[in-house]
């Protein structure tokens, strides 16, 4: 038996490597079906270009990307609105679409604060993707969206308040800060040492983000076991979008 559909939604080329890339190259290796969607940047540019690699890397298949602009890169989907600037009810519909074609039981996207580094372009993706999981269920919202579609459960790739120790020493110096969570607020904690080679070499792909002294860039200096310490492990929340307890008449206790 093969595991069940697995969707990413992250906003930019590299944050499917370095949030969930353990569990994307964890769920491929099982055999199940994975795809990945990325909010930004044009199809035809060399970031995409990277992203395929990593995706290669990763057995997760061909980008989808959606093509707004990165908000800080705006030369990064010529023509194209920021995707904060985007329409609302456009991104959703765009990311139904996605979600109707793939039919995946289990999304995973950005939390709230957008990841340990709370940039704009990864809160909104995931208050786009909260959207389109409940929209695509329902066949009244964007009919010309595709079939619709009810994933089980979302994912939110997230860092517990624990894991300062491990990421605080690394974005401090590049000027980052660090929005963690409450530990008892993770729910899926997984050890993604076995894949971590595959990890790796997907962030280290994005050779784009590695050159100008991003987040990939503190991977390509890092050493082996540093690189097992911020990318082994893999946190996630939980939150179930099919219904299992009975209709309850009495409140929503």
């Amino acid at each position: 038996m093969t595991a069940p559909g697995l969707l990413a939604v992250f906003a930019h080329p590299d944050d499917e490597s370095l949030s969930a890339g353990g569990v994307l190259a964890r769920h491929a290796s099982a055999g199940g079906r994975t795809a990945v969607v990325t909010a930004t940047w044009a199809a035809d540019s060399t970031r995409a270009a990277e992203l395929a690699d990593a995706l290669r890397l990763l057995g997760a298949g061909a980008p989808w990307m959606l093509g707004w602009a990165d908000s800080r890169v705006p030369h990064s989907a010529p023509g194209r609105p920021r995707l904060c600037d985007a329409p609302l009810e456009e991104a959703v519909g765009a990311l139904v679409a996605q979600i109707r074609a793939v039919r995946p039981e289990t999304v995973v996207t950005h939390d709230a604060y957008g990841g340990a580094t709370g940039h704009e372009d990864h809160v909104h993706t995931h208050r786009i993707t909260l959207l389109a999981v409940h929209a695509a269920g329902l066949e009244r919202l964007h009919p010309d969206a595709g079939t619709p579609w009810r994933p089980s459960a979302l994912y939110l790739a997230t860092h517990p308040h624990s894991a300062v120790r491990d990421w605080g020493g690394y974005l401090a110096p590049a000027g980052k800060g660090l929005r963690t969570v409450p530990d008892e607020h993770v729910t899926a904690t997984v050890d993604v040492t076995p894949w971590l080679d595959r990890k790796v070499a997907a962030v280290l792909a994005h050779r784009t983000e590695v050159a100008r002294g991003a987040v990939p860039a503190l991977i390509a200096a890092a050493s082996e076991q540093e690189r097992r310490r911020l990318l082994g492990t893999e946190y996630y929340t939980r939150h179930d979008l099919l219904p299992t307890p009975p209709p309850r008449a009495d409140g929503l206790a």
